[in-house]
């Protein structure tokens, strides 16, 4: 004998969503958290027009963007058959079944008020104990955007292809007005003067090109304009210092011609790229050659891994993203880290006397760490008694027992259980002020699932 199948049985009373999956299961500890903990007036309060067909509950979406998040599923697609298919979910929307469009367009409407959920998070994180600051370390990651990098071009192939496809369709134009002027003679009124969909696609890429041609001189004007400025600046300072503060006259330069200043118009580089897809993600090396990406910024507490700070940049340097995110550590939490500590990236002078202005005692390696060698053996050296040297003399001081061993064990991991172990590995959304909200979401759903394994402390 075996035990009974009734496929066609009706049951008597209906099921609850908490029978759905177990008491413990991390289903109900997001469902509730959101419904119980979270604050979500700018969410909420969004809605008030009273006629049509009521929304769905904008706490119940809320909770299912990042539900679907701490289970890898990203795609509002993937979500809505989720919705249809997946018990757990089923347990979050209690049998709401919203169509991907609808979640699109939440997640599109709300991606500024969820990326400020981070916050929120981090805060029940510190309450139950999770985040002392004790000691925070900084890294980044390159991840893919949403654009391929073979869409897209340098400035030079720009310069060259532009004319060539204009000359082409130019030609196709050309044969096809002697071709309307035959089909005119042969059929008359009747219609055959359509143009052809491949002459518009060229003429659309045309249109893109020249538009990216114009942004990269638009950046290249940009860049010497501010490296002028930076100059003046220096200039000025330098005279102020001169006799005790007294400015010394100078004379004025006299304007350059019109044309001059035409011929002087800065160009970009032949090599500098622009993509179609995404014009904001650059071109970087990660790990497994060059992709078209952004690099994400984490800065995680050592004592269970939280984040604690998240940045997002088009530029592949690191060195530039220190002071921001110890600016966003202070905002988040209250106050500075104890110790703090990040890899030989983020090594430089200014970030250091950055550091030692905000009284942090910091761990940053000076170089490349060897295999089997303290963090203070790698790179060159540096000016004597330059704060680059501190650095090193003050790693090499402790060697292995420096604190900046606790820095691979404490970022790396959460890039691991982000990239690895939830499968995020490419960003959805595109432009950077969006793909930065979506790195927040990212960030937020770690610490929440960190959160859920310490429910205990959290009571």
């Amino acid at each position: 004998m075996f035990r009974p199948w009734p496929i066609d049985q009706v049951q008597l009373l209906p099921p609850s969503v908490g029978d759905f999956v177990p008491a413990g299961h991390v289903a109900h500890f997001v469902r509730d958290l959101v419904r119980e903990q979270f604050h979500l007036s700018e969410i909420a309060g969004s809605y008030t027009e009273l006629r049509g067909y009521p929304p769905f509950d904008p706490v119940m979406m809320t909770a299912l963007l990042l539900y679907g998040y701490s289970q890898g599923v990203y795609s509002s697609r993937r979500m809505a058959r989720a919705c249809e298919e997946r018990l757990d979910f089923l347990a979050v929307t209690a049998m709401n079944r919203p169509d991907h469009r609808t979640i699109n367009k939440f997640r599109k409407r709300h991606l500024s008020a969820l990326s400020g959920l981070f916050v929120q998070v981090l805060r029940l994180c510190q309450k139950a104990g999770m985040a002392d600051l004790g000691h925070v370390a900084l890294d980044g990651t390159k991840i893919k955007a949403n654009a391929s990098k073979h869409k897209a071009m340098s400035y030079d192939r720009m310069l060259k292809t532009g004319p060539e496809l204009k000359a082409e369709v130019d030609a196709w134009l050309a044969r096809a007005e002697q071709t309307d002027a035959v089909e005119d003679a042969e059929l008359g009124e009747a219609r055959g003067d359509e143009m052809p969909d491949w002459v518009a696609d060229k003429a659309k890429r045309i249109a893109k090109i020249k538009e990216a041609q114009a942004a990269l001189e638009a950046e290249a004007r940009a860049q010497v304009e501010a490296k002028a400025e930076a100059k003046a600046r220096a200039a000025a300072r330098k005279q102020r210092k001169r006799k005790g503060g007294r400015d010394k006259p100078t004379k004025a330069k006299a304007q350059p011609e019109p044309q001059a200043q035409a011929q002087a118009e800065p160009k970009p580089q032949a090599k500098a790229q622009r993509n179609f897809t995404d014009p904001e993600s650059r071109i970087m090396k990660g790990p497994d050659g060059f992709l078209q990406g952004y690099n994400a910024q984490a800065a995680v507490d050592a004592k269970a891994q939280i984040i604690v700070a998240h940045g997002l940049s088009d530029c592949s340097a690191d060195s530039g993203q220190l002071k921001p995110m110890i600016k966003a550590i202070r905002a988040n939490t209250g106050r500075n880290p104890a110790q703090f500590s990040a890899d030989a990236g983020y090594c430089s002078d200014a970030n250091l006397a950055a550091l030692n202005k905000q009284k942090i005692n910091a761990f940053i390696a000076t170089g490349r760490q060897r295999h089997g060698q303290p963090a203070a053996d790698g790179g060159a050296t540096g000016t004597p008694g330059s704060r680059v040297e501190q650095m090193r003399a003050k790693l090499r001081k402790d060697g292995f027992d420096s604190p900046y061993r606790l820095r691979k064990q404490t970022v790396e991991p959460v890039f691991g259980q982000i990239k690895q172990a939830r499968g995020f590995r490419q960003f959805l959304l595109r432009g950077r002020d969006k793909v930065a909200s979506e790195w927040a979401m990212i960030c937020t759903v770690h610490n929440l699932l960190k959160l859920a394994r310490n429910r205990p402390a959290l009571a």
